[in-house]
């Protein structure tokens, strides 16, 4: 069953609103399973890092764990756990009042570990503040929209000279051979990219790539906190090998990451 909870009691529709009316704040997303995630405390400097940046506040780490804990089933089923960062009582005339920013968290169950391969299509476009997990979610959501009414399951997001940049809601890799190859457009650094990129035991680098030049790629992968990696079929027209033997690898190299436990 979801959970939703504001500061540890159930959410009141009265400080939901706020969240919903402003839209202002931010968040992260884990996988937990049997009370352990990985990249947890990188998760945590997410937080810390972005309340800092967004309302000038201190967050209690110590307390963020308290909060997700509480919110665990307690059969320890995998569940993806969302934290979000906000502040009920700040107001759309004073944003720049003190704030005394509220923990909201919510659970939903764990999809496939190793879900469908994707088709993506690429779309010019960067979201304010790359490097903030942000709330602010509409242009990724429209642009998913649009992807998938012309037949896509998501998007790539490219700046406007055509530099790859993130996914949607995920950080991508290229292989070519066995070198790792992550884009160096504006995204917001991923804990899970950052996760794999320390468990690969092969040569990569961070380089700009147009889309243009995809087609020297032999596979491709998106990977976020839900999932882990997982393989692109296409970008666009451009066409990768989603069973290419080094996804398999890198897979493995991901679930062998220790986790932390909550």
């Amino acid at each position: 069953m979801a959970e939703i909870e504001i500061d540890g009691a159930p959410a009141d529709a009265a400080r939901l609103a706020a969240l919903g009316l402003l839209n202002y704040g931010h968040f992260t997303t884990l996988r937990v399973e049997a009370g352990r995630a990985r990249g947890l405390e990188l998760h945590l400097d997410r937080l810390v890092r972005d309340c800092r940046t967004l309302f000038a506040a201190e967050l209690d780490r110590a307390a963020v764990r308290e909060r997700i804990r509480a919110v665990l089933p307690a059969d320890g089923a995998p569940v993806i756990v969302r934290v979000t960062v906000y502040d009920p009582a700040l107001g759309l005339e004073r944003p720049a009042a003190p704030a005394a920013p509220a923990l909201l968290v919510t659970t939903r169950p764990a999809g496939a570990v190793a879900p469908a391969p994707l088709r993506v299509r690429t779309t010019a476009y960067r979201r304010e503040l790359p490097g903030v997990k942000h709330v602010g979610l509409f242009g990724l959501v429209h642009h998913r929209r649009l992807a998938q009414l012309s037949g896509f399951d998501d998007v790539l997001l490219t700046d406007e000279h055509g530099l790859v940049c993130e996914g949607a809601t995920w950080n991508v890799g290229f292989l070519a051979g066995e070198h790792l190859v992550w884009p160096e457009g504006p995204s917001l650094p991923g804990v899970t990219e950052a996760l794999l990129a320390g468990a690969y035991g092969g040569p990569q680098s961070r380089e700009p790539l147009r889309v243009a030049e995809l087609g020297r790629f032999d596979a491709a992968f998106a990977v976020n906190a839900g999932v882990g990696p997982r393989p692109l079929a296409a970008v666009d027209s451009t066409a990768f090998d989603p069973a290419h033997p080094l996804l398999a690898e890198l897979r493995a190299a991901y679930l062998g990451v220790a986790s932390g436990e909550v």
